[in-house]
């Protein structure tokens, strides 16, 4: 499951000209649900959205209260493209993202569940499977990407990444003895 959550002054959403959920200070979050999510994805999010600290202590320090110590909103926004594949081609491919008939009910179950950690009369939602405008205003600006499988960016392996430069360096050594072959070739024709 995947969140990208964003610290805002106010925020909203807007299905067919008609505001559907609207909320003030707080964050609003577009979540994507993939095909393999559970519910220890759901509450690993869920725990994630309204303990992260994106907001001041009275004395302006940051980074130290979340959403849950100042009691604000939490906009909730369904966003299937969080699973869009862009690596090949021109259109992204969403097979990763839970097909609609099964995503509806998970994203609802995530809602309810947001608002038994917390308090359901703070959140608000768009209107699942429409096309929406999301209008917010972002504040810091904050925005913090979060995953349930908790991908890390580590270094790679130093064996591997001896093995990946050599590779590199072969490869740029046949580019340049291919290039001196054709410098070569022009040489000898640029004498007749």
């Amino acid at each position: 499951m995947r969140a990208v959550l964003q610290k805002v002054v106010q925020a909203s959403v807007t299905v067919n000209n008609k505001v559907v959920g609207e909320i003030g200070r707080g964050v609003c979050v577009l979540v994507g649900i993939s095909n393999d999510d559970t519910r220890d994805d759901m509450e690993y999010i869920a725990k994630k959205i309204i303990g992260i600290r994106v907001f001041d202590d009275a004395e302006g320090n940051m980074w130290k209260k979340s959403t849950q110590d100042l009691g604000l909103e939490i906009l909730c926004v369904s966003q299937f493209t969080l699973y869009g594949k862009t690596t090949k081609g021109s259109k992204p491919d969403f097979h990763d993202a839970m097909k609609s008939d099964r995503s509806r009910q998970f994203f609802d179950d995530f809602v309810e569940r947001l608002g038994q950690l917390y308090d359901c009369s703070k959140i608000a939602t768009g209107e699942f499977g429409a096309m929406m405008q999301v209008s917010l205003v972002n504040d810091g600006p904050v925005t913090l990407e979060l995953d349930s499988r908790k991908f890390s960016y580590e270094k790679p392996d130093p064996a591997l990444a001896a093995k990946l430069a050599a590779k590199a360096a072969a490869k740029e050594q046949r580019r340049n003895v291919f290039g001196q072959k054709t410098n070569a070739k022009e040489l000898d024709t640029s004498g007749d």
